[in-house]
């Protein structure tokens, strides 16, 4: 049976089953390879309490300071209005390129000096300010009930050429996240893959071969007890 889809956006959701549902966001980093798009993944730890040995895109929950982090330049107004108020577009924009930064050693962001709250300070010493403007709004999913942690994701997809510096050098990247590679849309496809990685590479791909789609940002809603998909428009 399909699923309802609607053009409207949803306050926060409230967690089930007892765990919190908790604001995240994750970056898909694109490049132009050889043959095709390319796109940066990493595989999570096997002792990793979620998703264990699973290979994703770069990304975590938003951190309470992430709010406070002022951005070099803002998210596109479209993108802030699909991601509504809650948490506010600029935290979630931070807490992209803060784990973007933390998970791979790349950064996005532009020439400034500011005063780093904690958690910063390495991506303040490069002598640059985290930057929103090559982040767009292209994917949100809220993980289902039964799993060990609860997400609310917002998936953001970032053309590389914005990474200040080489999109080949981690030696700045924390141990979060192993086997760091740039690889094919299609041969990530082969990778052990949570579910909803292989769905939104499906939609990366769709997106890129047929441009966006009017109906909006897909949005699989598993806050409650029946998963739903809709559309933010």
């Amino acid at each position: 049976m399909p699923l309802p889809e609607t053009g409207q956006n949803t306050d926060q959701p409230q967690g089930s089953a007892g765990l919190p549902i908790r604001p995240a966001a994750t970056v898909i980093l694109l490049r132009q390879g050889r043959a095709e798009p390319e796109v940066l993944m990493g595989q999570r730890g096997a002792a990793a309490a979620f998703m264990p040995s699973k290979f994703v895109f770069p990304g975590g929950a938003v951190d309470a300071g992430d709010a406070a982090v002022p951005l070099a330049r803002p998210l596109s107004a479209p993108c802030a209005a699909r991601l509504g108020e809650d948490p506010a577009p600029a935290a979630l924009a931070a807490a992209a390129i803060r784990e973007l930064w933390e998970e791979t050693g790349l950064a996005l962001g532009r020439p400034g000096h500011w005063h780093a709250p904690e958690g910063w300070q390495d991506f303040a010493a490069r002598g640059l300010q985290p930057d929103a403007a090559a982040l767009r709004f292209v994917f949100r999913a809220i993980t289902p009930p039964g799993r060990t942690r609860r997400f609310d994701a917002r998936f953001f997809l970032a053309d590389a050429a914005a990474v200040a510096g080489d999109t080949n050098d981690f030696s700045a990247a924390s141990d979060e996240l192993s086997h760091l590679h740039w690889i094919g849309l299609a041969a990530a496809r082969a990778l052990d893959l949570p579910f909803i990685t292989e769905v939104v590479l499906s939609e990366i791909t769709a997106l890129l071969r047929d441009g966006p789609s009017a109906a909006g940002v897909p949005f699989f809603d598993n806050s409650g007890t029946t998963p739903q998909f809709r559309r933010l428009a």
